[in-house]
């Protein structure tokens, strides 16, 4: 059983930045892979990046790539999600998610491959 708890979000202005931050609670070591994901309202669950155990291998949407940065720091059990130069169509709720096992990159976007998730952040990007 993990748990994970969602920080950092908040309001800010197009261009601006924000640093969220999951910390993952429980047995950690089961977070192999962790990821974030975002839901707008009245859209889907939408992947936006994720990272494996060492931190090595990364992956992005396209829609934050080169903006938003995801790493990790195992020995405090938190998985970070950077993100600059935010735009309005980045305001969601941000979800962390963690899986238990290692995900292969074919399935990395989907939902369903993950186990635990937090209760989310707001971010608010405003124009």
């Amino acid at each position: 059983q993990v748990q994970l708890v969602e920080s950092g979000g908040g309001l800010v202005q197009a261009g601006g930045s924000l640093r969220l931050s999951c910390a993952a609670s429980g047995r950690t070591f089961s977070t192999h892979a962790m990821a974030w994901f975002r839901q707008a309202p009245g859209k889907e669950r939408e992947f936006v990046a994720a990272i494996n155990w060492s931190g090595d291998s990364t992956f992005y949407a396209n829609s934050v790539k080169g903006r938003f940065t995801i790493s990790r720091d195992n020995a405090q059990n938190t998985v970070y999600l950077q993100m600059n130069s935010l735009k309005p169509e980045d305001t969601a709720v941000y979800y962390c998610a963690a899986s238990r096992k290692l995900i292969q990159p074919i399935v990395v976007i989907t939902p369903t491959s993950y186990d635990y998730w937090g209760q989310g952040t707001q971010v608010t990007v405003s124009s």
